[in-house]
């Protein structure tokens, strides 16, 4: 099956022109590289495979030999993808920007801090503090059921990170954080204590300034 022959509501290429990159799972990226699946898995079952693969052998491990072994990717198929991820992983070492403080995340946060609804979004760092990720991880009114943290530590463990930051804005212009903001702040940072990817802070934002949750002595 090919890409076009999904439902409409499942194609990636429609979810990365309607909400952007930040809203497609790595699996939906990888089905936008290959464009099609193989015989007996569509391109979404296909990219799935392909994303086990990587995650068990280890990103920065991977060769175009481990690829070749899942069973029906071609030789093609399978340079496309270790392409990209080759690409991938030379930009991605160079110049990385550090998070440090909150007033850091103020300033990578300007498109968001202005918006009228409210975007939870994950910093993921290395062990440096570098920035190896931004991602919106939910749109919308704050909660424990929005904001889970499977949707927050997924991607954490693919990219290797070290530690998260979370922040959101409040279109409202409130600082103070909501019931709501503390319990989804718990929750994560337990989360994360069972992983073993800390949550170093979470930070309200608004059009004018930020609170810190790490600053507050709140986290």
């Amino acid at each position: 099956m090919k890409i076009k022959d999904l439902q409409k509501i499942d194609l990636p290429r429609e979810k990365l022109e309607k909400y952007g990159s930040d809203k497609l799972k790595n699996y939906e990226l990888f089905a936008i590289i290959l464009g099609s699946g193989i015989k007996g898995l569509n391109v979404l079952e296909l990219s799935k495979k392909i994303l086990l693969t990587i995650n068990k052998v280890g990103l920065n491990k991977i060769t175009l030999e481990n690829l070749l072994a899942i069973k029906g990717l071609g030789q093609a198929k399978a340079s496309q993808v270790f392409a990209s991820l080759e690409i991938g992983k030379r930009l991605n070492t160079e110049n990385r920007p550090e998070i440090l403080s909150a007033s850091d995340v103020w300033n990578f946060c300007a498109d968001i801090r202005g918006m009228q609804r409210e975007h939870f979004v994950a910093f993921y760092l290395d062990t440096q503090n570098q920035l190896i990720e931004r991602q919106t991880i939910s749109i919308g009114t704050l909660n424990a059921s929005l904001v889970h943290p499977r949707e927050v530590f997924e991607p954490a463990l693919t990219f290797h990170a070290a530690s998260i930051i979370i922040t959101h804005n409040h279109p409202s212009g409130e600082l103070k954080p909501s019931p709501e903001d503390i319990e989804v702040t718990k929750r994560l940072v337990q989360a994360g204590k069972i992983i073993g990817i800390d949550i170093i802070d979470h930070i309200i934002l608004t059009k004018k300034t930020y609170f810190s949750f790490q600053q507050a002595n709140i986290l």
